[in-house]
């Protein structure tokens, strides 16, 4: 998924209510993009280290079961690279912290002031002792990651996110985190999942939010800018028109767990290259990549020129971007165009490739895909909607 850091918010407008073309009141909360976590370990010289002992596996997030109390398999992370996120706080007065807005994971977690490992102090810590609210339990958690692990207790305390006060929010405040982390640009994560998918069986920020009357609609929208690093936003409760052009394609979840929707088929050149009859996949805000099966990943490295480096990338000719092939992905009956300018990940004096594989049985449409798109997840429609982003 897609470290301390102070997040600076830029967002269209101010934050606060806005009204939204269906009537009613949304609030949205803007996200920042930071340099890549694999390239922030590669310019440490630490990358090459971390990929010969690690597996890196996007699916391996997408697996289950995990307890709240003792051993625990629930991965929230697969593997390193770019993340959006922004600002929420916990507790009374209020702690800062920055977070991945997640729709792969279901759970809330934040370094804890009794973690003291690096990948903790070189973040925000929360310290449930300066909360007048906060609320204690006996509950621990163990989350296993693609790539190392967290571990800490369950507690309740006030969360805002933007101006909404979501009151007694259940939490996990980590004790231990992999070593990783402390080159990560974020201090926790905010799963927007299915409540099904909660490590902890509590109920998450979302649906919180949404029994409490905080929301004006049973859904929240994403647009992560595909022009600058500044300028994208989640939308909790409301859709806003002006961050697509056309209409809204709309559809169904298949697995209420994930936000996991039908692809008709993806194409190049013309040509049904994977999914051919139809197969599934998960649109994952927490997933910078595009992720499929190893057959189909394969055939797309070799037709963009891809060819796998030391640490496990796969880099391509920089001066080749303008000649590669569009990748066409059908959903709903719909064609969702995803350029090379998006798929290929540009960086000073090297370029690589946005495609990974997932030893699972579903596609994953990470950040690369998203940036294209706005994405409406409603929940009260088990549906997704997208649109092209402006």
């Amino acid at each position: 998924m897609g470290a301390v850091h102070d997040v600076d918010c830029f967002l269209r407008g101010e934050p606060g209510p806005v009204v939204d073309v269906l009537g009613g009141f949304w609030r949205r909360v803007p996200l920042l993009k930071h340099k890549s976590l694999r390239q922030s370990l590669k310019d440490h010289g630490l990358l090459e280290h971390i990929t010969r002992n690690l597996r890196f596996d996007p699916g391996s997030k997408y697996v289950s079961e995990l307890s709240v109390s003792g051993v625990s398999d629930e991965p929230l992370m697969s593997y390193m690279d770019n993340e959006y996120f922004g600002t929420v706080s916990i507790g009374t007065p209020p702690q800062e912290f920055s977070v991945v807005f997640d729709t792969g994971s279901s759970d809330f977690w934040v370094p804890s002031v009794s973690c003291s490992g690096s990948a903790c102090t070189n973040h925000h810590r929360f310290n449930p002792q300066l909360s007048s609210t906060f609320q204690p339990t006996d509950i621990s958690i163990s989350i296993a990651y693609g790539a190392g692990s967290m571990t800490g207790a369950l507690g309740y305390d006030t969360v805002q996110v933007g101006s909404l006060v979501d009151t007694h929010q259940s939490f996990a405040m980590s004790d231990t985190e992999a070593a990783l982390f402390a080159f990560s640009h974020f201090d926790g994560i905010l799963g927007l999942a299915y409540p099904s998918l909660s490590v902890a069986k509590t109920s998450p920020v979302f649906d919180n939010m949404w029994s409490q009357g905080l929301l004006s609609q049973d859904l929240f929208s994403v647009y992560l800018s595909p022009h600058k690093d500044t300028g994208s936003v989640v939308i909790f409760g409301g859709i806003d028109s002006s961050y697509y052009s056309g209409s809204l394609t709309w559809v169904p979840v298949t697995v209420q767990k994930y936000w996991q929707i039908t692809i008709d088929s993806i194409s190049m050149n013309g040509k049904v290259i994977a999914c051919s009859g139809g197969c599934q996949a998960i649109v994952d805000t927490g997933t910078s990549m595009i992720a499929g099966d190893p057959a189909s990943i394969s055939l797309i490295q070799s037709m963009i020129g891809a060819t796998s480096d030391p640490y496990g990338l796969f880099t391509v000719n920089c001066a080749s971007i303008s000649s590669m092939p569009e990748m066409i992905i059908t959903i709903g009956g719909v064609q969702f165009p995803v350029p090379a300018s998006t798929y290929i990940q540009q960086y000073p004096g090297s370029c690589n490739s946005g495609f990974q594989v997932t030893s699972r049985g579903h596609w994953v449409l990470g950040d690369i895909f998203i940036r294209g798109y706005f994405v409406v997840f409603d929940r009260g429609n088990n549906r997704v909607g997208l649109a092209s982003a402006v």
